[in-house]
């Protein structure tokens, strides 16, 4: 897998975490740099560690899987942009803002935006994908996104809402059906 499909696979997944962040930098609008930098670093571990973690499940079971790899990827990538788009048209008053000064909160949060992290890390293993690379990049990514949301959501407050999230699962859907349509056209 090329580094711009790794790249927007990660700004994909990121879409969750910057989503949380701007509602943290709009209830804490005081924020001081290293408290943004701690959650930052939070979201991005978990979520650069929990597709690490996916690969090497899915590495177990990907022999198993050899014939339907590309279909496992649609499948997952798909559910997972639907669920973020779902999650992402709901109306704003639906949403509860979160505040995250306790570390089992953070904790949690982190963990939460990241099981779409460990379903890709699955579909990486299925794809030989470099995965220290693909988890660095995911993880480099997540802070990046993580830090300029809490930016965002300290100057912007609350108008981007839920579309974040939105775009990131159209672009885990897309990036679902490019996986598919080159495993279908190599063949």
């Amino acid at each position: 897998m090329d580094y711009f499909t790794i790249l927007v696979i990660a700004l994909g997944l990121s879409f969750d975490t910057f989503a949380v962040s701007l509602s943290y930098g709009v209830i804490r609008s005081g924020i001081l740099f290293r408290q943004a930098s701690w959650i930052a670093i939070v979201l991005a571990v978990f979520q650069g560690g929990l597709t690490i973690a996916g690969y090497f499940l899915g590495s177990i079971i990907s022999d198993a899987l050899k014939l339907t790899d590309h279909w496992i990827a649609l499948g997952l990538l798909s559910f997972l942009g639907i669920k973020m788009i779902v999650e992402g048209l709901k109306k704003a008053k639906d949403v509860e803002v979160k505040d995250y000064s306790s570390i089992i909160v953070l904790f949690t949060i982190a963990l939460g935006t990241s099981i779409d992290a460990f379903a890709v890390g699955i579909s990486f293993a299925l794809l030989k994908v470099r995965i220290w690379e693909a988890g660095t990049v995911i993880g480099a990514v997540t802070f990046l996104a993580s830090m300029t949301a809490i930016r965002i959501g300290k100057s912007a407050g609350e108008r981007l809402g839920n579309k974040v999230e939105i775009i990131g699962g159209l672009l885990l859907i897309a990036i679902g059906l490019k996986i598919f349509l080159e495993h279908i056209l190599a063949s």
